[in-house]
């Protein structure tokens, strides 16, 4: 495995991670879920990410129970609060009492005394920027959290929020976690180069265009068991397997057995060549699939590679 900083953080975490969204708590059986997890673990992967919202708590459940056998030291674990988590007016956003009441329920969840790095799991236009970081702050100066991110912020809201934190010494925001893939490169004109100005890394997930560039999609086949069939999780990904899709997958397909490496190698590869992507944040249902995709740390794409990737692109 290798390793990169976060931001401009002493933290160092692996570059391929691995994720509990859509799989842990919901549609992995929590056995295969363990053997996953404890896969990535030996191969070297030191940075596990969950949510509150998954599944309300059992993707958290699950992540840091396999975890557990293993020093505390020695793994980097995260989790988020935003979105709904009961039926009450204060129960989701990013108010002082939603944050603080979800940083330690989350805490006891895990059974953890510290989070490694807390995320916003959104903007929040109903609570002022200013009370979620002083609360953050509290929170890190209490030592339940050590860094604060954000996720899926815009260029402007980053800004926002690092005036805020440098006018009222409150601890900064060093990771934003965005979606981020050959399909949906929206972070490159602006947010990439806002977050290099400020020392903020990118955590990417769907890296792989939640299994899309793994190549298992052709024309006119649906694979039983994949995410595409299963109704329960599959909103995002059928807006994706589209005819203009398949085209440049099967051209990127064509490509990645040019150089005798698979498609999702070269997807994680092109995402790993920003050098402000600490990481990226894979899904995997069985350990088979976390063995396939760290093979991309040793894939290294010179520039006529990436100027044929740009032009199927």
């Amino acid at each position: 495995m290798k390793y990169r900083r976060l931001g401009n953080t002493g933290l160092k975490v692996s570059e391929i991670s691995l994720g509990s969204w859509l799989t842990y708590g919901k549609t992995v059986e929590e056995n295969t879920a363990e053997q996953t997890i404890h896969k990535a673990y030996e191969l070297g992967i030191n940075f596990f990410d969950s949510a509150n919202v998954y599944e309300r708590g059992e993707g958290e459940r699950v992540m840091a129970k396999a975890l557990k056998e293993y020093s505390r030291n020695s793994y980097v674990i995260t989790t988020k609060a935003f979105g709904p988590m009961g039926e009450g007016p204060n129960d989701r956003g990013l108010s002082r009492k939603h944050v603080t009441e979800q940083v330690h329920a989350s805490l006891k969840r895990m059974n953890l005394d510290y989070i490694d790095i807390f995320y916003c799991h959104r903007y929040d236009k109903e609570t002022p920027v200013e009370e979620t970081l002083r609360a953050i702050d509290d929170l890190i100066r209490q030592g339940k959290i050590l860094y604060a991110g954000v996720s899926e912020w815009s260029a402007a809201q980053i800004e926002e929020a690092v005036r805020i934190a440098d006018r009222r010494l409150l601890d900064r925001i060093v990771v934003n976690q965005p979606v981020y893939n050959m399909f949906n490169r929206y972070i490159e004109p602006e947010i990439i180069p806002t977050s290099e100005k400020h020392g903020i890394g990118q955590v990417v997930f769907s890296p792989l265009a939640q299994g899309v560039l793994t190549g298992k999609y052709k024309r006119n086949q649906m694979p039983e068991n994949s995410r595409a069939a299963n109704e329960s999780i599959n909103m995002w990904i059928t807006n994706m397997l589209n005819d203009d899709a398949f085209t440049k997958i099967e051209k990127l397909e064509s490509l990645a057995n040019e150089l005798d490496i698979t498609l999702p190698s070269l997807a994680l590869a092109w995402v790993l060549r920003q050098p402000n992507v600490a990481s990226a944040l894979i899904g995997a249902s069985k350990p088979s699939q976390v063995e396939e995709n760290v093979k991309a740390i040793d894939v290294v794409l010179t520039e006529e590679i990436v100027n044929r990737i740009e032009e199927i692109l």
